[in-house]
């Protein structure tokens, strides 16, 4: 087909095997192989009605589906269960050699379980090595135990040793002859604070060794169920829903109404632009700040509904951004080129100003223990503060710009800020060595994925770049849609497992993609100005804020109300806008 040679007769394009040519009733041949002789490489399709195979695709072969069934109904519990299957089916679970050797194992029958296990029919020699290897280890241990030192040599020198494997391990082992204290020590992988481990966890161990056609893996029913209702969740585009709310009676497909997409309240307490929100860790709050020079605690009940707790007046200058301690219990509010001050978020009090004579704080974040802040500084450094206001330390050069987002992860190791107007630098504190994210275009903002490993970059010319930052740092995926011309446009992660990307837009929407496919899910109208920032609730995969130039702050939720998540407060599960 497509080649000179597809113009030969086909006679010519046939090699057929060694054998007799038998004539057809249609008058056409084909070859009767020889004994011996190797089967033809097309061969037909097994028939609709074979009982070797199950299901319409015919790809489930019978024993293997039974097999594993009667080793589910037998983890279960359900043994009489197991043994009808097998007797009904004529199909056993293992042969009769391995539940033998499992047995024996079980009963510490060390000598005959290593007999048992060469007669199983193991072709891969390094298989039957590290299983006697893990047998034998378990005998050498409990005649340590039972105090019969030289059985155990003996057990070493003669049985283990010979096997010429794991010759580290051998010289662990002999080192517990010497000394029980280092026997402790040695035998960690294979004994719980110095006692021996049960034999069940060695048969655990083999179980994991061996084939599968030998003896099925531990939960394998289980793994197979999850991985087919996992690739139904991951192929489900606008999927935000609890996995326990999955269903084995039919295929899962969730609707667009699993998206936050109607506006829930409109907050208006701001008497100018508002610039930054973000809800805390725990989903009970959300704060936001303004060109108003305050910033405003918001607190959520147990309906979902949104009212002021605290408005927070005390900056001099428009307040830029906030961040939450780890412990949502303080709040940091960082002005413009001015200080950065730590409230309580209980009494709504001021508890620090944090300056630099001459100089203006760009930036803050929390150390993940709660016990330092930092803060960009607009002489391009970046310092790291106790909370009584003592600095602790400062990394002074090219660190961070007068606009730039600051970000700590969650160990604590590394620092990431904006060092170059096309550039994200990543400083890792212990190592005291940088990383550098290089884009092509100016970056405006950008924010870090709750896992760490991910860095969401908005860019100039209406992009939002994602990249990965665990490991090698390599561009992952783009995002494009919004209008960005003037402003600074923030992004978040957000949904169930942040399997969503949100942004603002100067076209006064809210745009969300998905994030594995960067498909646009919703462009999301309301807002009568330039939407700045979002922020989607991390407790609450239904709940999404947005603010804007039009002084407002919009709740968003489902048009649905029967959807339930769970709960950011105590008092249990409540429904997705809120209804208890």
């Amino acid at each position: 087909m497509g080649g000179v040679e597809d113009d030969e007769p086909a006679s010519k394009r046939l090699k057929l095997a060694s054998g007799r040519l038998t004539g057809l009733s249609n008058g056409s041949s084909l070859t009767e192989p020889i004994v011996g002789s190797r089967d033809l490489m097309a061969r037909p399709p097994q028939s609709e009605g074979d009982k070797d195979v199950l299901g319409s695709k015919g790809v489930i072969k019978r024993v293997e589906f039974v097999r594993i069934i009667a080793k589910a109904l037998h983890s279960l519990g359900y043994k009489k269960s197991c043994a009808h299957l097998e007797e009904e089916s004529g199909i056993p679970l293992h042969s009769s050699a391995v539940d033998l050797f499992m047995q024996q194992v079980l009963n510490g029958n060390w000598d005959e379980s290593v007999v048992t296990l060469h007669n199983i029919g193991l072709k891969d020699e390094n298989i039957v090595k590290s299983a006697c290897f893990l047998i034998l280890e378990q005998k050498f241990f409990e005649l340590l135990d039972g105090d019969n030192v030289v059985d155990a040599l003996k057990t070493l020198r003669t049985e283990i040793a010979p096997l010429c494997i794991n010759n580290g391990r051998i010289c662990e082992l002999s080192s517990c002859i010497v000394s029980s204290t280092h026997c402790n020590s040695v035998g960690s992988s294979n004994q719980d604070n110095g006692r021996i481990k049960p034999r069940s966890k060695l048969l655990e161990e083999l179980q994991k060794l061996l084939p599968p056609t030998v003896i099925i893996p531990e939960s394998r029913l289980e793994h197979l169920v999850e991985q087919a209702l996992t690739l139904q969740r991951d192929a489900c585009f606008f999927h935000n829903s609890l996995d326990k709310e999955m269903s084995l009676y039919s295929d899962h497909q969730c609707g667009r109404d699993q998206i936050p997409s109607r506006i829930l309240q409109i907050l208006e307490a701001h008497s100018d632009e508002v610039w930054f929100l973000q809800f805390s860790h725990n989903g009970k709050y959300l704060a936001s700040s303004s060109n108003d020079r305050s910033a405003i605690i918001w607190e959520i009940d147990v309906n979902g509904g949104v009212s002021l707790k605290h408005r927070l007046s005390g900056h001099q200058k428009p307040v830029s951004s906030v961040s939450w301690s780890p412990d949502d219990h303080q709040l940091l509010t960082c002005g413009v080129e001015e200080v950065v001050r730590r409230w309580d978020v209980s009494s709504g009090e001021c508890l620090q100003v944090y300056e630099k004579v001459g100089l203006g704080l760009v930036s803050c974040g929390w150390f993940p223990d709660g016990k330092w802040i930092f803060s960009g500084i607009n002489d391009k450094s970046i310092c790291m503060w106790e909370l009584d206001g003592k600095e602790v330390e400062c990394w002074k050069g090219q660190k961070t710009l007068k606009i730039s987002d600051l970000e700590i992860t969650s160990d604590g190791k590394q620092i990431i800020s904006m060092c170059r107007p096309t550039a994200i630098l990543l400083l890792d504190r212990e190592a005291k060595a940088e990383r550098v994210i290089e884009e092509d275009q100016t970056i405006t903002s950008f924010s870090l994925s709750r896992d760490n490993r991910f860095l969401l970059v908005n860019l100039l010319n209406q992009e939002i770049h994602l990249w990965s930052i665990d490991g090698n740092i390599r561009l992952v995926a783009k995002y494009k849609g919004h209008r960005r011309t003037r402003f600074v446009i923030r992004s978040c992660f957000g949904g169930l497992e942040q399997a969503f990307i949100a942004c603002g837009s100067e076209d006064s929407q809210v745009y969300i993609w998905h994030r594995g496919s960067g498909d646009l899910v919703e462009a999301l109208p309301g807002h009568s100005g330039a939407v700045n920032c979002v922020s989607w609730n991390p407790a609450n995969p239904y709940m999404l804020a947005s603010a804007s130039d039009d002084r407002t702050i919009r709740i968003w939720g489902l048009n649905s109300l029967h959807v339930k998540h769970k709960s950011a407060h105590s008092n249990g599960t409540h429904y997705c806008n809120g209804g208890t």
